[in-house]
């Protein structure tokens, strides 16, 4: 059995979605296939949360999925909450546009605006279906694109995009597995935490978003004792506050290129900042507009010093906790629950009954020691590397040789969107969108990042078709 399309869009979360959504407002007529296993589209890993403690890390300004109306979102919870939605959102006393939405309601935003972009789409004959399954395969030929299915259905497109969103390392399988997630608690499965005795000591790896998320769950399931958490560097999100405007100083000084220039010169402008009584927040949010360039320009070596001495400082500072969920870590810190400890994870130990044991590495130390207690959670954020993967498609890609590496190993390597192959070429049927272009631009998963690349790339694969 097979189906014909003009586009098959893999991956049906926020990146597929949006594309979607673009490819659905542009003129002409075409049939698009959104390939996903979960029940609904738009949500992926990051907005299938259902509590409403787990919230967007951005305020409601930071985070539309409209590229040419960056108030999409604040007009759309406006109209929400209006109309008696999230009654909860009284509760942070803010303008709507400083509202920090749960992750669940901004998957129903993301909804919506797929059903409106269908309803335009169907007035010109353009239509998506949604096939709910998995890619285990895909292969090319001179004239199309095919895809294989887990039930051993056949998909055949013209184009085929990889928006195969995040694979969180707590629900990924590995290829070199150390057995962790088997043996850890899902850092968003409440249920599973209201199983554990409220006052046990719950160990968690990891101190980035996901453990900020990992406590939210605790905190939600009643659990009320001790949380160890260990990282390398034992640092912890910042808070997302909303500073002022700060000057554009990378804009003004392109002679800022490596990682020890942008260092040195951010350092400079946070404390004439704080000098000047601003948030140091403000000359930092400056940089995020630049992260592509100065990341394409980088050479290997300058790309592998910034990974290796910038990353931790530059992801605690830059991916902030929203305040309510930092409100929480504060708290919990203050009241002595709560400890972070510099450490490696080395691996799983031998436990006493019901007991989880891991053994550590305490940074700065030679010598390694086991830590215990009831419960481990596997917050350690997301797998970049295909080729640590264990699933089907990236497997199968890699192995045909569809695609290669992206820089330092993180995602795939493309040229505009299209699909690099382990020969260096450029696929022109063959594209990719979202967090699979890690290593292309480093951020390439915000909301933001996604919406842009969405439209962007839509363009393109509807004058791919007209060629």
């Amino acid at each position: 059995m097979e189906h014909h399309a003009d586009i098959l869009i893999i991956g049906g979360g926020l990146s597929g979605t949006m594309l979607a959504v673009q490819l659905l407002r542009l003129p002409g007529q075409r049939k698009i296939l959104i390939i996903e296993p979960r029940k609904e589209l738009g949500r992926g890993e990051a907005y299938s949360a259902v509590e409403l403690g787990h919230t967007l890390n951005g305020n409601a300004a930071r985070m539309s999925v409209d590229p040419d109306n960056p108030d999409d979102l604040t007009q759309w919870l406006t109209e929400h909450i209006t109309a008696g939605g999230w009654p909860e959102s009284a509760e942070q006393d803010v303008p709507i546009s400083e509202l920090f939405p749960p992750r669940g309601l901004f998957g129903v935003y993301v909804q919506q605006r797929l059903a409106e972009a269908r309803a335009t789409g169907a007035q010109q004959g353009s239509t998506v279906e949604h096939i709910c399954t998995e890619v285990v395969d895909l292969q090319i030929d001179s004239g199309s694109v095919q895809l294989t299915l887990n039930d051993g259905h056949l998909l055949r497109g013209s184009q085929a995009v990889l928006a195969t969103g995040m694979f969180p390392a707590a629900r990924t399988p590995q290829t070199q597995s150390s057995g962790l997630n088997a043996a850890a608690l899902d850092p968003w499965d409440v249920a599973a935490m209201r199983e554990l005795d409220p006052q046990a000591t719950v160990l968690i790896i990891g101190s980035g978003l996901t453990m900020v998320d990992a406590v939210v769950s605790l905190e939600q399931a009643g659990h009320r004792g001790p949380i160890k958490v260990f990282s390398r560097h034992g640092l912890l999100p910042q808070v997302r506050r909303q500073p002022p405007a700060w000057a554009d100083f990378l804009a003004e000084d392109h002679r800022l290129r490596t990682p020890r220039q942008l260092l040195r010169e951010l350092r400079r402008q946070c404390r004439d900042a704080i000098a000047h009584g601003v948030d140091w927040q403000a000359p930092l949010d400056t940089v995020r507009a630049h992260i592509a360039r100065l990341w394409s320009q980088a050479t290997d070596v300058q790309r592998r010093q910034f990974v290796r001495h910038v990353r931790p400082w530059w992801e605690s500072h830059h991916h902030r906790s929203p305040p309510l969920s930092a409100e929480l870590i504060e708290r919990l810190y203050n009241q002595g629950r709560l400890r972070i400890h510099a450490a490696s994870f080395k691996g799983l130990e031998p436990g006493t009954g019901d007991a989880v044991s891991i053994r550590i590495r305490p940074r700065g130390e030679t010598e390694t020691c086991v830590v215990s207690g009831a419960a481990l959670i596997n917050s350690s954020g997301i797998e970049y590397d295909w080729r640590r993967v264990a699933r089907p498609l990236p497997q199968q890609l890699l192995a045909r040789g569809l695609v290669q590496p992206g820089p330092l190993a993180l995602g795939i390597a493309a040229v505009d969107g299209a699909v690099m192959d382990a020969e260096g070429r450029a696929n022109s049927r063959l594209f990719a969108m979202g967090p699979p272009l890690r290593g292309m631009w480093w951020e390439s998963t915000a909301v933001t990042d996604v919406a842009a690349q969405a439209k962007a790339l839509a363009v393109r694969l509807v004058n791919g078709l007209r060629d």
